[in-house]
Order: C-alpha cells, then structure tokens, then sequence
C-alpha cells in the first residue's frame, strides 16, 4: 500500500504544468523519492531513541498536529510534558532553559531552492567546500551528509536543551558537554549503536546500505528523505493559480496584488514560497533567554550578527517561507506574535510595533520575568529598534484583511496531514506522541 501511495502521490507532485510559459515561477524541483529510506526516515523522526534520555522526538517541536511546529512561541524540548502549547515543565527534571528560538515550519524544505537553515542561517550550501556545505561547528562536522537539509538534523540532537538533555543525565548529554561528537565515545556514535542495536533499524537500513555499519549521517539521510516527502506542499489555491489559471476568491486575489504590488511583502517574501533566503532586520520583539553561549549572561538574540560577525547583520533572520502560514502560529524568530494578523501588522510599523508589544500574546508556559529581560531594558530596545530596515508603510483595515485572505490562500491541506502521517508505533518500543 505504501508503495502505491508513495508513487500517486509523487505523480501529482512532479506533474507538469499546464500553462509553464505563462507561470511567474516555475515549478519547484524536489529530489526523487526511495520510499525505502522515506519510510525509515519517518520511524526516525517520531522515535525518541535520538534524544539523549530517550523522552524527545524530533516530532515533540515539529509535530502535523501543530503545522508542524509545537504552538508555542518558545519551546521545551528535554524536561517538558505533553505535546503542543499544552507542554509544561517536568519538575522532576527540570529543563535548563526554554529553547531560544521559535520552531520553524517544515514544508518544502526538500525543495532545491531552500540551501540556508535555521533562523539564522548558520548551516547553508557552500560549493565552495568539500562537503558542500557550511556549519559553525567546524569541516569535521561536514562531511558525509547526503544534503544540507540531512545536515541540519545535527543540531537538535547535540543541543541541550532540544534533545540532549542535561549534563550528566545520560551519555550523550555527557559527550556533548565534553565536546566528543564523532569518533567511539562521540554523540552520534552512541545515538547510531542505539539503532544499530534494534533488529528492524538495522533490518530496514539493511535495504539502503547492506551490511555497512549504521552512522548518524545514514540516519540524518533518512530524516532528511522523510522530511523532504512528507510535507511537500504544492497544491494551495495558490499554487493552483500559478499553476492552471484557477482563481482565488475575489478578497484572496486583492490580497494576491497587493502583496506582490503596493505592499511591497514581495521584496522580502519573494518566489514560489514567498522568501528570498535572505536576512532582514524588522524589529521583531525579542523573548526568552536569547540565542547565549552557556557562559554568556545576556538574553539578546542578534540573529544573523552571531554567524558572520558582521554589524550589518545584527537583530536580521532568514525570511520565512509562508506556505501554510496560517497554520504555523506563532510568528517570528521568537515567537512573539500569537496571531497572524499581529505579525502583519508589525510589518506595517516595526519600531512602533516592538515598543508597544504586549507580551501577553506571547504562548509561553509559565511565563516568567527572565523572558522579558530584552523588553524591560531600554537599551536593548532601541538597539532592535536602530537595525531595523523595514520602512513603515500605509495599509487600511481592508486592506490587511485582503492580505490575510491570500495569506490563507498559501494553505495547502494535503501537505498539512502529512502525506505517510503519524506512525503507530515506532521499533524502539517507545512513545510515540500522538
């Protein structure tokens, strides 16, 4: 049965476009499909056995119930409870911190125009290394990779607060802290001998790689080919547009040219997706305990800055893409924006949307006053507020609404569901968050 969905549903997916020489954007170009290795992958994601105590999946931030994220404006990864804006703090094992940054949505990532990850863009192609692609964490850590969308799967597993879990608590949490992440007593190895050791991994990754023993880049690979496949999502009333000429609703198609025309939210949100893979400063409210080293004191999160070391790109993020957007709430790196007509209001006016931000609409649990370090300093403030790049500009109450008509307009439903969904059980025989 999968095989015969896997193959239909790839079929409407690669489909030729009716009117390709009238479109504005051509067709999105996504690898092909080894159901194989996209059936192992999605084990993989909702299987807990690759967080360091065993109690957090990758699906715990990014889960279809939430579109694909957790709901939250900030999350709690190991040490938290329950799934979605309903997880609260285990207080028998207490997290060290909220994690820093919002979750991002997953859809499309596979697609072959989408080469920079994370809010920051800290992990990206780069023909011009021998990997083919750049992380902060050094050549080592490069290679073997089949993509840099397999590679970005390295970072929730090595972060303490994601999936690794406290220091001392478990062996990978240990490894990481000590700075052993590959070789025998390294992170990844001791993430691989765990699915090594269950009969149908090493069955299943039997298929992809024979006898080869099982390393935390096949694994990554896996992930990697679920999420490309999982929530391709091409089939919104937008893309039926593009695509054959069907239109929106009148209100939709307002939105449509006035994102694209007056409103100028297509000089950012460029493309078939709606961004440009690039970094803007627009004096997003900052919460939470900021992107710190461990030994760093602050709760600033200057974005972009902290990769390239450049003060041009203090306070900027990736632009999102929006397919879905209206099911990805929060908004912004921070996740300050409960609502979607918010974050396009922010849009409208940054400096004086980030100084009157009411932190309330925040979706935090257990909100506290460490999360609003940034707001109640002044100077933090107008550091924001000094980056930012985005000119005010002048829309109506209509014409906001017309926008967020299109914006709902980039929903496609199918991709939201998932296309193989939420397993039932996973090889590890733990629990999968349903």
């Amino acid at each position: 049965m999968f095989r015969v969905l896997f193959k239909l549903i790839a079929s409407l997916l690669c489909a030729t476009p009716a009117f390709a020489g009238e479109m504005p954007y051509g067709e999105p170009v996504f690898p092909p499909v080894n159901s194989a290795q996209v059936e192992l992958g999605q084990l993989l994601f909702y299987d807990p056995i690759l967080s360091g105590s065993k109690t957090v999946s990758c699906a715990t931030c990014h889960h279809p119930r939430h579109g694909t994220g957790d709901g939250l404006s900030l999350g709690l990864g190991d040490g938290g409870i329950a799934l979605g804006p309903d997880r609260k703090v285990d207080h028998a094992n207490m997290p060290e911190q909220r994690i820093p940054r919002n979750a991002p949505p997953l859809f499309n990532l596979g697609a072959r125009e989408f080469t920079v990850f994370f809010h920051d863009g800290r992990l990206e192609k780069d023909a011009a290394r021998p990997s083919g692609i750049r992380t902060p964490l050094g050549s080592e850590m490069e290679m073997g990779f089949a993509s840099a969308l397999s590679a970005q799967s390295m970072f929730p597993v090595l972060s303490a607060d994601e999936m690794a879990g406290h220091y001392a608590e478990n062996d990978v949490a240990q490894a990481v802290r000590q700075g052993l992440i590959t070789g025998p007593d390294g992170a990844w190895d001791l993430l691989s001998k765990r699915i090594e050791d269950i009969p149908e991994y090493r069955s299943r990754f039997d298929t992809l790689i024979g006898q080869e023993a099982i390393s935390f880049t096949h694994i990554s690979d896996a992930v990697a080919a679920f999420l490309d496949f999982e929530w391709r999502g091409v089939a919104s009333p937008f893309d039926l547009y593009l695509r054959n000429g069907t239109r929106m609703n009148g209100a939709a198609m307002r939105g449509m040219e006035l994102f694209y025309g007056d409103a100028g939210c297509s000089t950012c949100h460029a493309g078939r997706f709606q961004t440009d893979h690039d970094f803007h400063a627009i004096a997003m409210p900052q919460i939470g305990p900021g992107k710190a080293a461990r030994f760093e004191s602050h709760a600033r999160d200057v974005g972009r800055l902290r990769v390239t070391g450049r003060a041009e790109d203090a306070y900027a993020f990736r632009t999102p893409p929006l397919r879905n957007v209206a099911h990805t709430a929060p908004y912004g790196h921070s996740g300050a924006y409960a609502t979607l007509e918010a974050v396009v209001r922010h849009h409208l006016d940054p400096v004086n949307s980030l100084r009157n931000y009411d932190p309330a609409q925040a979706v935090l649990p257990g909100l506290d006053v460490d999360d609003l370090r940034i707001l109640s300093d002044p100077a933090e403030i107008d550091a924001i507020a000094a980056a930012n790049s985005l000119a005010p500009r002048n829309l109506d109450d209509q014409q906001v609404a017309d926008i967020l008509v299109f914006l709902e307009g980039l929903t496609d439903t199918q991709s939201l569901r998932g296309a193989l969904g939420v397993p039932l059980s996973v090889p590890s025989g733990l629990l999968v968050e349903k």
